[in-house]
């Protein structure tokens, strides 16, 4: 299913009892339909077709589906997608492009934070929060606030270079 442009609404109806639901996902508005009980990592990957976002446990101990919901970092999958009607929703997709990488996606690719590479859409999306929420300078403080989200390579020197480099404390 292509992705519908901007000036277009994505409309995908249950016909079985759904909820109408409106959600902003990278600057683009859908208008859906959903099970009540679908999550919004669900409906990203599955319904929106954006796969960026990874689903890992399933249940909020990961951090491989951290997005934003209104600027907020949050677990996808904890999240019933009808809750975010409404509520701007970015994902790793809409953070930055091949062609114009976020300065966190440049940064991973410098100092290799990324190893097998299925965390790393959740790392990115987590630590462009940690961007704009108060922390202090230490690596051992940034290593705190990045704990939700598991890297099972073990790249967690070279996240935490990358975040500090973006930073500007290294």
């Amino acid at each position: 299913m292509p992705h519908p442009s901007e000036d277009t609404s994505c409309r995908i109806s249950k016909p079985d009892g759904g909820v109408p639901t409106t959600l902003r996902v990278n600057g683009h508005r859908h208008v859906l339909t959903l099970d009540p009980r679908a999550t919004l990592l669900d409906t990203l990957r599955d319904t929106l077709h954006l796969t960026g976002t990874k689903k890992g446990c399933d249940h909020g101990q990961c951090g491989a589906c951290t997005v934003h919901v209104d600027s907020r970092r949050v677990n996808a999958c904890l999240v019933l997608a009808v809750a975010a009607h409404d509520c701007d929703v970015t994902t790793i997709e809409g953070l930055g492009s091949p062609e114009a990488l976020h300065p966190l996606q440049a940064a991973f690719v410098e100092h290799d934070g990324y190893q097998c590479g299925y965390c790393t859409a959740g790392q990115i999306m987590s630590a462009a929060a940690l961007l704009h929420e108060p922390c202090g300078d230490s690596d051992d403080e940034v290593r705190e606030l990045m704990s939700g989200n598991i890297c099972r390579c073990g790249a967690y020197g070279n996240i935490i270079a990358a975040i500090q480099d973006v930073r500007g404390k290294r």
